[in-house]
């Protein structure tokens, strides 16, 4: 009798071609995603002279140092410019489909690849970019690698690594109204800990991840990361198998047919063993938000900062008066009342059209407080949104309506937090100077943000929904 297996070994045994006995293994990659970053493994490229294995499994895009302010045909900043121009070049050298800035299709790497239908079941996906785990929420084995990796991947389309443990976390029950995907992940984090994950490759399973949209799994995969795991997956189902259907580079016809049956075998086996299992009730999760330096500092809206002064852990405590000290945050101040000074809605996390949506139920009609920038995910996503006229309720709420791009997420594209200012996110890291030197970041779902504009201090959303159609 064949073994249960968990779709994790399914998939690794799937791409193994051998195993080392150091217990290393060579697996095939699928897809291989690069972007700007990429420029340090071409130029190894082009020290040994050799080219790109497979070309044609091989696509990049202009993401992270791409301004989403101002002109992108002329960018003012050199440096920006360079970094734009690099990956052009490096693509075209290649023979690498590149989705740069004067592509429609443009936009983030892990909105584009899931949008055009690149991204898809069963496949081994490899981008050097740590929230790369985004892809597996379409059943996908999907990790981030560092730069003599993609060198690796680059000319051989293969790459070694070792099978990390495997990790199902469970979230059964009902989401209230109001509770977002975003709110899941952050409680999921905030429940096992930064460091709760480290290595594991983690399946989401349960009645509340399946009841989850495609947008919604594809911000839980893009967290598990922040909770050290190598990456995260929800096994592909009809949800995955709709969303993919007639997506450009998606199987067609009778091709999706077959794809879809091979598809449907991508699950875990009953009796199938887990190194580590958790579980969660979605009825207890409640709108989240974060107060200090790490996603894992995630509280419920209606709490408060901890106090050091009770904290019995002496190393817990200096944490906790490090990360407040940062924040400038009074211990056991109430989450309400912490004032924000500007809002950002965009990243890989949520940047989608659900995402805007989202926003946009609460935005309408009302005004902004602070000021603030909303980047769509992808260009698509923007002309989508500007379609049914999302753009002008955030325009009208005095934000401001950017291109598409990394934007204010990591701090390198000239879109930042200034010293000291404290940011409304929907971004993934809270970490020191993530969106600029001394930015105080606090992430939370798109309609959290969008809350904590009207309001201009961190807010309940839910009042706010009383109703709005969401």
């Amino acid at each position: 009798m064949n073994q249960p297996q968990n779709i994790i070994d399914k998939l690794w045994a799937a791409h193994e071609i051998l195993r080392r006995e150091d217990g290393q293994s060579l697996l095939w990659v699928d897809r291989h995603y690069v972007h700007e970053g990429s420029f340090h493994a071409f130029g190894r490229l082009a020290e040994r002279g050799v080219p790109v294995a497979e070309p044609s499994l091989t696509f990049g895009v202009a993401d992270h140092y791409v301004p989403t302010r101002g002109s992108r045909r002329d960018i003012a900043n050199p440096e920006l410019a360079r970094m734009v121009r690099q990956v052009e070049e490096n693509t075209a050298r290649h023979g690498v489909k590149l989705f740069g800035l004067d592509d429609p299709r443009q936009g983030i790497v892990h909105v584009v690849g899931p949008e055009q239908g690149l991204t898809l079941p069963g496949l081994l996906i490899v981008c050097g970019d740590s929230h790369t785990s985004t892809h597996g929420a379409l059943g996908a084995y999907a990790f981030g690698i560092g730069a003599s990796e993609v060198a690796h991947v680059l000319m051989t389309q293969t790459i070694w690594q070792k099978k990390p443990p495997r990790m199902r976390i469970s979230v059964d029950g009902r989401a209230s109204p109001g509770v977002a995907a975003k709110d899941i992940v952050l409680s999921i984090i905030a429940h096992i800990g930064a460091d709760g994950a480290t290595r594991h490759a983690i399946e989401f399973a349960g009645s509340a991840i399946r009841a989850l949209s495609i947008e919604g799994r594809l911000t839980l995969c893009n967290m598990s990361i922040e909770a050290g795991a190598r990456c995260g997956m929800v096994a592909p189902d009809q949800l995955t198998f709709g969303y993919l259907k007639g997506r450009p580079y998606a199987p067609e016809g009778a091709a999706f047919d077959r794809a879809v049956e091979e598809w449907s075998s991508l699950k875990t086996d009953a009796d199938s063993e887990f190194d580590r299992e958790v579980t969660l009730d979605a009825n207890r999760i409640a709108p989240i938000v974060t107060w200090g330096t790490s996603p894992e500092d995630a509280l419920p809206i209606d709490g408060s900062v901890p106090d050091p002064a009770r904290e019995p852990d002496e190393a817990r405590a200096n944490y906790l008066r490090g990360a407040l000290e940062y924040m400038g945050i009074a211990p056991g101040k109430r989450l309400i009342d912490i004032a924000v000074d500007r809002v950002f809605i965009g990243s890989c996390t949520n940047s989608r059209i659900e995402d805007l949506r989202a926003a946009a139920a609460v935005l309408s009609g009302r005004t902004s407080k602070v000021p603030g920038l909303v980047s769509a995910g992808s260009s698509l996503i923007k002309m989508q949104a500007e379609q049914e006229g999302l753009d002008r309720i955030f325009l009208d709420a005095g934000l401001e309506w950017g291109e598409s791009g990394c934007s204010m997420c990591v701090g390198i594209n000239g879109d930042l937090v200034a010293p000291g200012e404290r940011c409304a996110s929907t971004t993934n890291r809270n970490f020191r100077g993530r969106q600029g030197p001394g930015a105080r970041t606090h992430l939370m779902s798109p309609a959290m943000v969008a809350a904590a504009a009207v309001a201009g201090h961190l807010a309940d959303v839910r009042p706010m929904l009383a109703g709005r159609k969401v």
